[in-house]
């Protein structure tokens, strides 16, 4: 028996099913505009009747790039009256599916060149890059109506951090930062609280940034979560009168930083233990012992900024110990700032600030439209009194 009896070929059949799709698309479009001319006219073609209102009088053609491919419309000419067709959208090239697929395209960090090349590959049309930036901006406006929304609800939980991207200043590139939020409702489910310009990351940055998240609505913050940023917890206690915790693993790199490499593995495992305790005093308690020990390693440096800072990353004691794992950190952000900086960077620099936040916006919206907002991210029974519920009513 021969091995092989029929030979498809594959690439030949998909593209005559492509275009056997792209020419019933077609035939059905121009099928649907004639039967819309006879509406004006009052008369179907070729018929004589007393009540016509007017005649035909051709066509001309008209472009229009779909998802399966660039078709040719025969638009139809009358006399005697006006013909708009409510199928095609006035002066409209493309359907509307494919210019949101070029936004996203844009918007996921496909370049400009890219996208050009993408859309005459896959709809028989090259998209300019001048129309490319006309969609974005469309996009932008929606975007923005997304990120200055009211913030409903009460989000006890805080998680902030600063995600800086290059961009163009008078020819040259430079750093801009850009500030998220993100935080934990009274249900324990995550929401992207808003994002915002941050310049510097300075205290009056983020002062701006928390006053512009209390305008829109949030409240019932008990604490922020961040890493050591200049005024970040002053600013925090300012304006939403929490309490700040200082993310645990940056501080693990702050310490590590003044200590010898052949060293590191040791203290990690010492400055783990302070975490590991039962109760502050406990954690107060045995740093006092990791600071004499790194003494006597003559780790001045690490024990000096050791001290300095543990307070502020000892504050996670004062909530409930089933939450302690996910307030000490910024883990959580971090993944979502994993995925940002994922389509951010095959941009390169970007021509200005609003460039960086929209993109930057338009992925966190992704985020928070996906699995990541609507799984509950922890219990918060145990933040609220014993035997309350979360509405307030007493627990059966």
């Amino acid at each position: 028996m021969p091995e092989q009896i029929l030979q498809v070929n594959e690439e030949a059949t998909k593209s005559q099913l492509g275009e056997l799709v792209r020419k019933t698309v077609e035939e059905t479009l121009n099928e649907l505009l004639e039967k819309e001319a006879d509406e004006p006219l009052n008369a179907a073609r070729y018929e004589r009747s007393v009540e016509r209102a007017g005649y035909r009088a051709g066509h001309y053609e008209r472009g229009l790039t779909t998802s399966s491919g660039q078709i040719a419309l025969k638009m139809p000419k009358l006399k005697g009256a006006t013909f708009e067709t409510a199928i095609i959208e006035r002066y409209r090239r493309r359907e509307s599916s494919v210019e949101e697929a070029i936004v996203e395209m844009y918007l996921a960090g496909v370049s400009v060149r890219r996208v050009e090349d993408i859309t005459e590959a896959l709809w028989g049309a090259k998209v300019s890059a001048s129309t490319v930036s006309s969609l974005n901006q469309k996009a932008y406006e929606n975007i923005e109506k997304w990120r200055s929304q009211p913030i409903e609800g009460e989000y006890p939980y805080v998680y902030v951090d600063g995600i800086w991207l290059k961009r163009s200043w008078g020819g040259e590139v430079g750093n801009v930062s850009v500030l998220v939020a993100v935080g934990v409702d009274i249900h324990g489910y995550r929401a992207v609280l808003g994002a915002c310009e941050g310049m510097r990351e300075s205290a009056e940055d983020w002062r701006s940034f928390f006053l512009w998240l209390r305008d829109r609505g949030l409240k019932g913050v008990q604490l922020v979560i961040g890493d050591k940023r200049s005024g970040l917890g002053d600013a925090a206690q300012e304006v939403f009168g929490c309490k700040y915790q200082r993310c645990m693993v940056h501080f693990f790199r702050n310490v590590l930083n003044d200590v010898p490499k052949a060293k590191r593995e040791a203290v990690s495992l010492m400055l783990k233990a302070i975490y590991a305790q039962e109760s502050k005093e406990a954690a107060r308690k045995k740093a006092a012992g990791v600071v004499q020990e790194l003494h006597s390693m003559k780790l001045a440096k690490a024990a000096m900024c050791l001290q300095n800072g543990l307070e502020e990353t000892l504050v996670f004691y004062s909530f409930p110990p089933k939450h302690w794992r996910l307030v000490r950190t910024t883990n959580m952000l971090e993944r979502v700032n994993k995925e940002i900086r994922r389509r951010t960077r095959v941009v390169g620099a970007f021509p200005d600030g609003n460039s960086a936040l929209m993109l930057v916006c338009a992925r966190l919206r992704y985020v928070a439209g996906s699995q990541w907002g609507i799984k509950r991210y922890m219990s918060m029974q145990s933040l609220y009194e014993p035997g309350e519920a979360l509405d307030g009513n007493k627990a059966s």
